[in-house]
């Protein structure tokens, strides 16, 4: 049989081929994904107490659908959340028993969303009052979480194991944010007149959109940093995340706002109606919490890539040129820097060599003898 010029024979190649399932060829898995798993549930279980809390607290009718309107985005997010970091939880599992199969792995992640969004449903149908909003509710919460387990679906573990992380983090600030307002409103400038108040608002509201993405930025670097170091102590030629990674996953937090946004305003539209409804006050406050919204998305959404990407770039070394592969004390480089004319001898050293030197052998000069 001939061979094809300029191709090497599998048999004969001096370099191993690649197996497939190599441990370093094997995606690497998002490392925590149990306790990320607990933590969202818990905070969602908590956003939905509270806004149950707040619903019953109410006189009832017009109010109740007011605080169910302003309620819904915090419980559409933890549920988008809570969605995807249980799906990631179930995607680590049966990656590590039955290998990475990507129609096993998004199945796996459709089914915790369903799971998620299912008890969750349940619960706000069980406890809270039956009601034309509370089916509304219940049935958003449910899509937001089914949504956030097919978002788990994504073959780099790590990176959505960091963007759940870092959305975590952002909702628990936002709501810890929210004993900070009136101090940083009277620091802002809120007077007496309307405008100094919208003015201090504004102000506000940068300022938590702002901190808010440099904690997402920070919260994603230092999960793939520790999903990084973890993946080299188990196995050392196991692949790197390169820096496409760490921008996404600074840019995840807010990526999942503005989804959640998106998913307020289609599962939820029938709520926002009525809120809006009841006054023209209302609708202002609906409309302008909404803007809000998305304007806080956006910030958290660049604000947490750049500091993700840039907390990456400082961790890089300056490139290897062909000169560090060389150094200039090696015997390479000095045998290099030799000048070829100074082997020949000098002509004042050949005139100082000893008489013996130039006096030859009779028996080698003379081969007969």
């Amino acid at each position: 049989m001939t061979k094809q010029p300029g191709r090497v024979p599998a048999a004969e190649s001096h370099e191993p081929a690649a197996d497939a399932a190599s441990p370093s060829s094997r995606p690497l898995p998002a490392p925590g994904a149990a306790v990320l798993a607990l933590l969202a549930l818990g905070w969602l279980a908590a956003m939905l107490w509270s806004t149950r809390e707040a619903i019953t607290s109410a006189a009832a009718g017009v109010t109740a659908i007011s605080l169910s309107a302003f309620a819904l985005p915090g419980v559409i997010s933890a549920a988008l959340v809570g969605g995807a970091a249980v799906a990631l939880a179930g995607g680590n599992l049966l990656a590590r028993r039955y290998g990475d199969w990507a129609t096993l792995r998004f199945a796996g992640a459709i089914g915790g969303g369903m799971l998620v969004g299912l008890a969750a449903a349940v619960a706000i149908n069980l406890t809270y009052f039956d009601t034309s909003t509370t089916n509304v509710i219940a049935g958003t919460t449910a899509a937001a979480a089914i949504i956030g387990g097919a978002v788990a679906a994504a073959r780099t573990a790590p990176a959505v194991g960091a963007i759940v992380t870092a959305a975590l983090g952002t909702l628990v600030f936002v709501v810890a944010f929210s004993q900070a307002r009136d101090p940083l409103f009277d620091l802002f400038g809120a007077g007496d007149s309307q405008q100094s108040v919208v003015d201090a608002a504004k102000w506000v509201s940068r300022t938590e959109s702002l901190v808010a993405g440099l904690l997402a930025g920070l919260l994603a670097f230092g999960y793939l940093t520790w999903a990084r170091r973890r993946a080299v102590r188990r196995d050392p030629a196991a692949r790197a995340l390169r820096w496409p990674a760490y921008l996404l996953a600074g840019a995840g937090p807010g990526l999942l706002l503005l989804l959640a946004e998106v998913i307020i305003r289609v599962g939820g539209r029938s709520l926002l109606d009525l809120a809006s409804a009841l006054s023209e006050a209302d609708a202002v406050a609906q409309t302008s919490l909404g803007t809000s919204r998305v304007d806080n998305g956006i910030w958290v959404l660049f604000v947490g890539a750049l500091t993700a990407l840039i907390a990456f770039g400082r961790t890089l070394g300056p490139a290897q040129t062909d000169d560090d592969d060389d150094p200039a004390g090696s015997p390479a480089a000095v045998a290099s820097q030799v000048d070829p004319e100074d082997d020949e001898p000098d002509p004042a050293e050949a005139f100082d060599a000893p008489a013996e030197a130039f006096e030859a052998d009779p028996a080698e000069a003379d081969p007969a003898r």
